[in-house]
């Protein structure tokens, strides 16, 4: 019998599910249409940056199928987004969830200090604000040239402090303790890990953290369509608009190396310059470039852009999201090019329902990490192999059984 024949039959009797399509998730087409390129202003000079890993053209489209292109997605009809000189960006509903528009939304590049927007989702749930933190030599280790907020060793802050530090001055010291004190006895390298579980929680499967704070690591990415997803999360918490919006805050005083303290303020200018804003975080390292998350509201409806590999021009990265979130505020309410998927259409597209209403089994990584090759368990050699191996074993018990009666 051939290995088809096996599934054939196994299906037959309701031993094996045969797939489903899933709503919250589609395959790319195989006659794409056309890519429409990006209104883009190319400057002067780009620096080299690390190349994005292709996107497996099998694999779901997270946020639907007008989700699946490298250039412009928007709807029919309106009028064209500005200009930008971002690789990426994505303009959607924080509350609808639907996604007016983008610049391939999934490309995967280096996130920058935006990563600390998924910092703060992690582990906003896990901190008491009152619990005070004690700096270690650790958390102050740093690159030469970096963003810090200015901890020193020793020195005893609040972890509702350390949020300020964070969100306002995008603190890469405050990044280190935070991730620290929330992974417990596993300390950073746990906070890591939930971090990453907290993105695959949320759908955001272009992420992979590898630091807290964004600074630029090997293997490190995300992407527009995620950053909007971590982004939506964030902005449902009130503490996190609570830190994130505070223009300014007194970083106390730290006696005797810093005895009188300083005054820190909010690097977003979207804050000031923007109505309706509510808040967001800015980015930038050599490998990501210009990075920024920016949400604002009008006319009763919240949006949220995401811009990554910008340069300043033709202004400033947080000037090039306030452009995009004008062209958002001015399409109809129904405009919609794809959705950001919630936690649970996640869930099911992670671990989609059979025919039957149970879940398919995961499939078994038999790589080392980074092959990309996967053995599925549903396959039908996988199930020849078992039944030929439990017919195996039986015969084996036959003959011992015959053996021991003579």
């Amino acid at each position: 019998m051939s290995a088809s024949s096996v599934a054939v039959a196994l299906v037959s009797a309701g031993l094996l599910a045969a797939p489903v399509a899933l709503p919250t998730a589609s395959p790319a087409s195989p006659t794409t249409a056309a890519i429409v390129p990006c209104p883009h202003v190319t400057p002067p000079t780009i620096p080299p940056t690390p190349a994005s890993p292709p996107r497996d053209a099998a694999a779901p489209v997270v946020g639907g199928a007008g989700l699946a292109t490298t250039g412009l997605a928007a709807p029919a009809a309106v009028k064209a987004p500005p200009a930008t000189s971002a690789q990426s960006w994505v303009v959607a509903d924080l509350d609808t969830g639907a996604i007016l528009g983008a610049c391939d939304p999934h490309l995967r590049r280096r996130p920058a200090s935006v990563q600390k927007l998924l910092l703060a989702d992690t582990a906003l749930p896990k901190l008491n604000p009152s619990q005070v933190v004690v700096a270690t030599a650790a958390d102050l280790k740093l690159p030469r040239v970096t963003s810090a907020v200015g901890m020193v060793v020793g020195g005893h802050y609040p972890v509702s402090t350390l949020w300020y530090g964070l969100l306002l001055e995008s603190g890469n010291d405050a990044a280190n303790a935070l991730a620290r004190v929330a992974g417990g006895s596993g300390g950073v390298p746990a906070t890591i890990a939930a971090m990453n579980a907290e993105a695959h929680r949320l759908g955001a499967d272009d992420t992979h953290a590898v630091t807290p704070s964004g600074l630029d690591a090997a293997d490190q990415f995300t992407s527009a369509y995620d950053l909007a997803l971590i982004a939506r999360a964030d902005f449902a918490r009130p503490d996190f608009v609570r830190y994130d919006t505070a223009l300014r805050f007194q970083w106390p005083a730290q006696p005797p190396r810093d005895p009188h303290g300083f005054q820190i303020q909010n690097e977003n200018k979207l804050l000031t310059e923007y109505p309706g804003a509510l808040g967001g975080k800015t980015g930038f390292t050599d490998q990501a470039r210009h990075t920024y998350v920016g949400a604002a509201q009008r006319g009763g409806r919240r949006l949220v852009v995401t811009v990554m590999g910008a340069e300043i021009v033709p202004a400033r990265a947080e000037k090039q999201g306030e452009a995009l979130l004008n062209w958002g505020f001015g399409l109809p309410a129904t405009a919609s090019v794809g959705h950001l998927v919630t936690a649970d259409e996640a869930a099911r597209l992670h671990n989609p329902p059979s025919a039957s209403g149970s879940h398919r089994p995961a499939r078994v990584r038999v790589a080392p990490a980074g092959a990309g090759a996967f053995l599925d368990t549903r396959t039908p050699q996988v199930i020849l192999g078992v039944v030929l191996l439990v017919l195996a074993v039986a015969g084996m018990s036959l003959m011992w059984r015959l053996r021991r009666g003579r």
